[in-house]
């Protein structure tokens, strides 16, 4: 396991009519599209500069480790693990707060659709640290990369009620802060949470272990 090396850059029912059909019919496009959409996530949040382990390493499939103590409030990394993208956002309190806010036009607020959530991360933030979000940064609708809109304001493609979040430019498709899609959107399903934790500290993320996956 190494190192990366840094950048800077509820309801008890789901609505079914807004889910989208088996996801697993979808996989192989998503997996096909998944080297496009490392390309496209490149130019709007570069990948770090240098990257651990190994080439050969990656392509196996190792964990990577990424030092998360230096990431600020509002700011997110990308690193590469098993050749897809993924994103760590320190969300700002605020950010945090307002998540609930957003359920009502999520069409799986609680993430209870199989395949893309681990249990850890079946909660209002996706994720094991509320004001920390780890996400694979590739569209669950055919494989394009999202781009980053993280600021509370309209924008190209964006409603005139943005509260920040991701945005697929290949479709329209739009995710809140925790990777939620919201409703009447292309993606049929929330950003994919990666298997990950923390070290004993709590300075560094370990992406690609968690309990059921281990290094």
């Amino acid at each position: 396991m190494s190192q990366d090396k840094s950048q800077h850059d509820g309801a008890e029912t789901v609505d079914l009519s807004n889910l989208p059909p088996d996801p697993s019919r979808r996989l192989w496009v998503t997996t096909a599209c998944a080297a496009g959409g490392i390309a496209g996530v490149a130019t709007a949040v570069p990948f770090v500069g240098s990257f651990a382990p190994s080439e050969k390493a990656r392509a196996a499939g190792a964990p990577v480790e990424v030092d998360v103590s230096s990431i600020k409030p509002g700011e997110m990394r990308t690193v590469e693990w098993r050749g897809k993208p993924v994103w760590i956002l320190h969300r700002t309190e605020q950010q945090v707060e307002e998540l609930k806010n957003n359920d009502s036009q999520l069409a799986d607020p609680n993430s209870e659709r199989p395949g893309f959530t681990p249990p850890y991360a079946q909660n209002e933030y996706r994720s094991r640290k509320p004001e920390l979000f780890v996400a694979v940064g590739i569209c669950t609708h055919l494989g394009c990369s999202p781009t980053p809109e993280l600021a509370a304001e309209p924008g190209p493609g964006l409603p005139a009620d943005w509260e920040g979040g991701f945005f697929c430019p290949c479709h329209g498709s739009t995710f809140d802060l925790a990777g939620r899609v919201y409703k009447n959107k292309p993606a049929p399903d929330n950003l994919e949470v990666p298997p990950y934790q923390f070290s004993a500290d709590g300075s560094s993320v370990i992406i690609g272990v968690d309990d059921d996956n281990k290094a």
